[in-house]
């Protein structure tokens, strides 16, 4: 709707994680670099952690495009399962010859014999865990278990664990004490700090075609800190409702009122309550298409 107004080709700040608008600042470049490394060398269970909105699944979706193609990958989108239908799951994402039938002892023979097939090819299996704190413990102690399948000097499988912080809680339990020994390497997705959100705002504009001058005001990009908490969807959310706060307005600039106005308009817990006001920029655009 305003990005024609601003100069802008597509817009910035979908919520859908868009990996041509990967920021790699606030650590999640680094992040992204080391997990290429521990994936490549083989390290076994690596966990990343970060609270809801942190930007995991753009982390994921990035990862999968920066692995090289000798490394496959196993995507579980639904952890809530039993032990039993994780290895069946894996299994069925590899397209191994087993059927629902298959027992325990049959699904594991098969995995491992395709995982032999491929380290001798020179080639590595990957599982991507996505919401892994919605696990139960059992699967979560059948995936240590997994960890297990090895030559005498590699893992056959990597995991990836990525979770909110309750993840770092249920490992930390004593009954599963021993997949906390399994992993190698744990990441920590932190909110954004201010300069963090100023240079994610800029570079997605910028990305998307925008040449102009600051389009948020230093003001603007406090308020979106104090009502997002750093938090990178909350801030997509922010930036994109003030954008059109400003638009409906004649704005060229983001201002920190545009802003307040966009988290009024949005189901944040801002002061200790929750916001329920009808979409006040909706009413400001009707205002705009009267004048």
């Amino acid at each position: 709707m305003y990005y024609a107004y601003f100069g802008l080709k597509q817009p910035p700040f979908k919520i859908t994680p868009d990996t041509s608008l990967f920021f790699p600042g606030g650590n999640r470049g680094a992040v992204l670099e080391a997990l290429v490394y521990a994936i490549v060398s083989g390290e076994g269970i690596v966990k990343v952690v970060g609270e809801v909105g942190s930007g995991k699944t753009m982390l994921c979706r990035m990862l999968q495009e920066e692995l090289p193609a000798s490394v496959e990958i196993v995507y579980l989108a639904n952890p809530s399962l039993s032990p039993e239908n994780i290895l069946h799951a894996i299994a069925f994402e590899l397209n191994l010859s087993i059927t629902p039938q298959s027992t325990r002892l049959q699904v594991m023979q098969a995995l491992q014999q395709y995982l032999l097939e491929k380290h001798s090819a020179n080639q590595q299996v990957v599982v991507f865990v996505e919401e892994a704190q919605s696990m139960p413990i059992a699967t979560l102690e059948e995936i240590r278990l997994l960890s297990n399948l090895e030559t005498r000097q590699n893992k056959l499988l990597q995991i990836i664990l990525f979770g909110q912080p309750e993840l770092d809680e249920m490992i930390a339990r004593r009954e599963i004490r021993q997949l906390k020994e399994r992993i190698t390497y744990s990441f920590q997705l932190n909110p954004f700090k201010i300069n963090d959100i100023n240079d994610y705002l800029n570079t997605r504009l910028r990305a998307c075609g925008y040449r102009s001058g600051e389009m948020f005001s230093r003001a603007a990009v406090r308020k979106i800190r104090r009502y997002s908490k750093g938090l990178v969807r909350r801030i997509n959310i922010l930036a994109d409702k003030s954008m059109l706060a400003a638009y409906a307005s004649n704005a060229k600039q983001v201002t920190a009122a545009h802003v307040k106005q966009a988290a009024r308009d949005s189901e944040f817990m801002l002061g200790g309550w929750r916001l329920w006001i009808p979409s006040l920029i909706s009413s400001l655009l009707v205002m705009r298409a009267v004048r």
